[in-house]
């Protein structure tokens, strides 16, 4: 058997015969014999194993230098090194290894979100299953509440509504019938004869048939959407491209140095000595826990701005957002309909019948009712009171309207409220109130807003579809923009953040939403689905750099469009909060799903907003700038210092010295100064207006030449000065171990002044001297630690350190040479602040 194609189009009769079925259902055997077939009613996805995610963690390329240093360090019996390093990598993959294991839970909730129960006919009699044991010609019965099990085509129904926003994005309730067909190729806003699996019933009933269950529905696609894996984060693609040219450097360094050694005559024992330290001194091995504590630390940041982080990557992906692709129900909008504007004939009966014609109650119930509720506030309960009601007439879907009968200081009156064009028909107004009526309706409408009518009558009220009426007003409905909204998409326009909103509601509403926060102007134009399905890649790339709405936009375009936008080199946040936008969340470069959107979109999702609006995002993208930033800096401070150690060890082979630091001091420093000081970097306040400044492109969010050649100067300014005085001191009345002990103090020294230095990269240290003490003070609280740690190094345990106990001249020597660093690093750093002209 196979599953019926475009059912949407074809008659009841011929998809029961496709489906082998008839209205009684099916008989259990037959059922079990299409489970066995077809398969459970249910989604599945091939999990990574814990092991993969836990080999993973020790393939990049940085990873695997340092095993390199380890076990060289290992094999000639320099334990302790080994040790370190080793103990480096396993807390690095710990912490790498729990991150991907939280995030692994995305199909999972695809599952959860298809896990109900449904009323199934069985042999002609109803009965209860799980949903998972549904199969294509199973007969359910579904009413107001019920999630939709599977894809059906209705049967029979009756005044039924249903929420498809999780599919389509569309934030009004869909009216569907079971008369309307469609054509083969209708998108999904416009089969009006199915339901899909994951949309829920709001109002009426019906008997459905099933056509597709399980991998064969509509939400299936989305799934497998949901299973390709979300593109990397710009700081770990720079922090790719870095490891590979960092490799490609340290064999071309080594490969030079062996070969310069062989003809120095040095020994192997020494050469491998100088090959260790070279090692060690050439990869900052702190790097990858640094920027996961940096990462974690931003994440707990954002916790306090309602941003809740999945994916800790992602949090460096905020400052580098170049795009937000936003859905307009819930982040836009409120996400409720409320009175937008009224035309009122008769004020007094026009609040009478919003009270009266109104079945809601405690803020629950249609849609429209509790908007009207709303509207009235205390009256709607003193109107409700006042005038009892006598008789009601439910909303019918054919007559598109409802009808209540309430008692009037003792007589009956018929209240009638619903579309426009059915209380028209019945209308006993005056001609030139005919005209106002029609002329308002017609201005509302034109704004995107939906339009009732409302009336009365003292007749036929047993039968209000045949009695003459009144009109007393028209009240439109809107799903009103947040207050926020238009400031929050001002703020991203000076931030350089262009926004794009692809909704699933039709063209005029998304327009006149646009148009009213700011986001688009009249005069541009709105792309549809439809309309993208026709463009090539070019033709679509061509429409969005001049577009700022989508509207009527099915899943499969919103995730092409982010995919196109990332060719252009956008890095793409998209928001959404139902399962039409999983494809896209996935695809994103930061994927923001809503706190009361669909477990499906939270699990594909790197952060949840507790609070969905705009506003949030726009303001975690400042705090992700600021955290974008922090992690620039302490890639520089980490790569200066271990470049300044390759240059002055590779200086010293050179020269046919032998080593300026010991392979222990060089992990030693790596610990009083990148171990205690570049956890303070996450501490680092902003610098400046981040949101005035534009977005950094991703191949110089952390390595532009600006960063490279000031990375460069103050290596190579510190390695010098450090060689010169090596190599003065080595021509002096001091020993070895001495001149070794002046040129381990200073190194370390140098990179506690580098540290402070790097806290500001706009400006120079000396330039507003207080903003430069207090823009981190927790860094002063790690030098701190780290000249107490250095302490011990030198005058409690010297000899674990190949150094002795330095004197006053010893440190002397240390200070000079620290002034002259000092002046090279700060005096670069006005050279550059003079010709930025002074910012």
């Amino acid at each position: 058997m196979e599953i019926p194609k475009h059912p949407w189009s074809k008659e009841i009769p011929d998809l029961l015969f496709e489906l082998q079925t008839s209205k009684d259902g099916l008989d259990v055997d037959e059922a079990q014999n299409r489970l066995n077939f077809f398969g459970s009613n249910s989604l599945f996805a091939e999990e990574r194993s814990k092991i993969s995610m836990l080999v993973g963690q020790f393939t990049s390329p940085i990873v695997l230098i340092l095993i390199v240093a380890a076990l060289i360090s290992f094999f000639m019996d320099h334990t302790k090194d080994a040790i370190i390093i080793a103990a480096i990598l396993i807390i690095n993959a710990l912490l790498g290894f729990y991150q991907e294991l939280k995030a692994e839970t995305s199909i999972r909730a695809l599952q959860r979100l298809t896990e109900n129960h449904v009323r199934v006919l069985r042999n002609g009699i109803e009965t209860i299953l799980p949903a998972h044991d549904l199969v294509p010609g199973d007969i359910v019965l579904l009413s107001e509440g019920d999630l939709v099990p599977a894809d059906l085509r209705l049967i029979e129904s009756y005044a039924l509504e249903v929420d498809k926003a999780v599919l389509t994005g569309e934030s009004l309730p869909c009216e569907k019938n079971t008369e309307t067909l469609a054509s083969e190729d209708a998108p999904l806003y416009e089969r009006h004869n199915t339901l899909f699996s994951g949309s829920s019933i709001l109002r009426g009933k019906t008997l459905a048939l099933v056509y597709a269950t399980g991998g064969m529905s509509e939400i299936a696609k989305i799934a497998e959407a949901a299973q390709q894996r979300s593109p990397d984060s710009p700081l770990t693609r720079s922090m790719r491209h870095f490891s590979k040219y960092l490799l490609i450097s340290i064999v071309a360094i080594l490969t030079l140095l062996g070969i310069i050694s062989i003809f120095q005559g040095r020994s192997f024992e020494e050469m491998i000595s100088f090959l260790i330290a070279q090692l060690v001194s050439s990869v900052p091995e702190g790097l990858p826990i640094v920027i996961t504590l940096i990462l974690a630390i931003g994440a707990f940041r954002l916790s306090r701005h309602k941003v809740l982080v999945r994916h800790l990557p992602s949090v460096e992906s905020l400052g580098s957002t170049t795009l937000i692709a936003t859905d307009k129900t819930g982040t836009l909008t409120e996400g409720v309909l409320s009175v937008k504007e009224t035309h009122p004939l008769d004020r007094d009966e026009l609040l009478r019948c919003a009270a009266l014609c109104n079945d809601s109650h405690d803020g629950s119930g249609d849609s429209i009712d509790v908007a009207l509720s709303k509207w009235l506030g205390e009256e709607f309960h003193t109107l409700q009171h006042a005038y009892p009601r006598i008789f009601d007439h439910p909303f019918d879907p054919n007559t598109r309207m409802m009808a209540t009968v309430n008692r009037i200081d003792g007589d009956p009156k018929l209240y009638i409220k619903g579309a426009y064009e059915s209380l028209i028909a019945l209308n006993e107004n005056y001609p030139e109130q005919l005209e106002q009526i029609q002329k308002a309706h017609d201005d509302m409408a034109s704004l995107g807003l939906r339009v009732l009518a409302f009336g009365i009558s003292d007749h036929h009220w047993e039968e209000p579809d045949k009695a003459p009426v009144r009109i007393v007003g028209l009240i439109a409905f809107a799903d009103r923009p947040k207050a926020e909204a238009a400031s929050a998409i001002a703020q991203a326009k000076d931030a350089g953040i262009r926004i794009i909103m692809i909704t699933g509601d039709n063209p005029i509403t998304a327009k006149v939403i646009a148009i009213e926060i700011g986001l688009s102007k009249e005069n541009e134009n709105v792309l549809t689905g439809n309309q993208i399905d026709t463009l090539s890649d070019e033709e679509l790339l061509e429409q969005l750099t001049h577009t700022s709405v989508i509207a009527r936009a099915m899943p499969e375009n919103k995730y092409r469009i982010v995919q196109l936008l990332q060719k252009q080199g956008e890095i793409v946040a998209v928001t959404g909060d139902g399962v039409n936008d999983v494809p896209a969340l996935k695809a994103a470069d930061l994927g923001i799903a809503m706190g009361n959107g669909s477990e499906a979109a939270k699990a594909s999702s790197k952060m949840v907003l507790v609070d969905n609006n705009l506003g949030v995002i726009i303001d975690a993208i400042r705090q992700g700038r600021v955290i974008a930033d922090n992690l620039r800096k302490v890639l520089f401070y980490l790569l200066s210092t271990s470049f300044g150690e390759i240059i002055l060890i590779s200086m010293a082979i050179l020269m046919a010295f032998p080593l300026p630091l010991h392979p222990t001091q060089i992990l030693w420093i790596n610990v009083v100064t990148d171990g205690v000081c570049d956890k303070t970097f996450a501490m680092c306040d902003e610098e400046g207006n981040v949101m005035k400044r534009k977005v950094r492109s991703m191949d110089k969010q952390f390595f532009d030449q600006s960063m490279l050649l000031r990375l460069a100067w103050f290596a190579i300014s510190t390695a010098s000065v450090t060689m010169i005085l090596f190599a003065y001191l080595l021509k002096s009345h001091y020993s070895y171990e001495e001149v070794i002990t002046i040129t381990f103090t200073t190194v370390v020294a140098a990179q506690w002044i580098n540290a402070i230095l790097i806290q500001k990269e706009s400006e120079p240290f000396l330039k507003n001297i207080t903003r430069s003490v207090s823009i981190n003070p927790w860094l002063w609280v790690g030098i701190s630690l780290g000249i107490a740690l250095q302490s011990v190094a030198l005058f409690i345990l010297p000899e674990w350190f190949h150094v002795v106990s330095p004197d006053a001249e010893m440190m002397g020597y240390v200070g000079i040479a620290l002034v002259a660093i000092f002046i090279l690093e700060e005096g670069y750093k006005w050279v550059e602040y003079t010709r930025r002209g002074g910012n």
